[in-house]
């Protein structure tokens, strides 16, 4: 049980060294701390805060910095989620600009994530796999491009920009168009490939360019099907001190362009995740040093996604959760309203 004093010192050496990547040291503390004390109590304290694995003392600085067991402790124990209004009301404001659709809603909250923490996101859109394709439509843009446009049962859109080797026609887009909406809705996604296979004659004896169609619209569906995870902002890892060694940067950057390591992650219990360092987390990670805080947002009972942060320990955790845990509203907000309209 940590005293009053040691509390006080404990949350300012978090708090102090999330801001500068320094480690610190007494006489620092001394400046920052509204009730006085002496040097010696404050570094006597730190040796407390030590022994109980909540500080650790760098090779580089008499200073000291949390510990990942520090950091979890401030998290469970004495971080106070802090996001102004002007934060909310700036959020709020970027949505209601214009119409979007539910991809363009994650891709967004991916950006604005990754430019309001400095740090990268990588977020984790609904799971498609589950939902049934609904309609197709096809939209020529000249005679060897069209965009489609996937809906599901479900009321999530996927756009696919065709660029075909060979003229299209018209009449075979409108064909092509309406055989695969016959054939082909109520179809769950992820059998979406198989069924196509099965009407492949169909399209041949209907369509005259039917194999560049067919094999446009089969890698389409397989993009549909696999896992939506969005990344943003990679480049902020670069100003991070702790990646300042080339390798582990790399090893970063790989790790961030692994959509299955974030799809085993989100496999957690409750709403909200913080991964601390060399936490559980370590032995999908590989690196000691990076933190990742996770909220998930929910569609409806079948579908969810999720919001992650990634970054140093050294993260402004009070910060990043009230503004993760307002943007995963944000978007179950835009979700149900948009399916209001419908």
């Amino acid at each position: 049980m940590l005293t009053n004093r040691q509390i006080v010192i404990f949350k300012t050496i978090v708090e102090e060294f999330t801001r500068t990547a320094e480690p610190v040291g007494s006489k620092t503390l001394m400046s920052l701390l509204d009730v006085p004390c002496s040097s010696a109590t404050i570094r006597n304290e730190m040796a407390a805060l030590e022994s109980e694995g909540l500080l650790e003392k760098t090779h580089t600085s008499s200073g000291r910095i949390p510990s990942s067991a520090g950091y979890r402790y401030y998290v469970e124990n004495l971080m106070e989620k802090e996001l102004d209004e002007g934060v909310k009301n700036s959020l709020q404001k970027v949505f209601r600009e214009r119409h979007y659709s539910l991809d363009e809603i994650v891709q967004k909250s991916c950006d604005i994530l990754s430019k309001m923490t400095s740090l990268t996101s990588v977020v984790l859109g609904p799971d498609s796999k589950c939902q049934r394709l609904q309609h197709i439509q096809l939209i020529p843009i000249s005679d060897r491009s069209a965009v489609a446009i996937f809906v599901t049962d479900h009321g999530h859109t996927e756009n696919k920009t065709f660029q075909f080797e060979e003229t299209i026609s018209l009449e075979d887009l409108k064909n092509c168009c309406a055989i695969m909406n016959d054939k082909l809705s109520g179809t769950p996604i992820c059998n979406v490939v198989e069924r196509m296979q099965e009407i492949q004659p169909l399209l041949a004896a209907h369509i005259s360019r039917h194999e560049v169609l067919f094999q446009a619209f089969v890698n389409a569906f397989v993009k549909f099907a696999s896992d939506h995870v969005y990344t943003s902002g990679q480049s902020n890892m670069l100003y991070q001190p702790e990646f300042a060694d080339i390798e582990k940067l790399k090893q970063l950057m790989n790790m961030l362009e692994n959509s299955s390591i974030w799809r085993q992650l989100a496999n957690h219990e409750g709403d909200l995740m913080i991964r601390i360092g060399d936490e559980g987390a370590n032995e999908i990670l590989q690196l000691n040093d990076v933190a990742i805080v996770a909220s998930k947002f929910k569609l409806n009972d079948d579908e969810e996604g999720q919001l992650m942060i990634v970054g140093p320990t050294r993260m402004q955790y009070n910060r990043v959760v009230a503004l993760m845990e307002y943007m995963s509203k944000v978007i179950e907000d835009l979700y149900q309203e948009e399916c209001r309209k419908e």
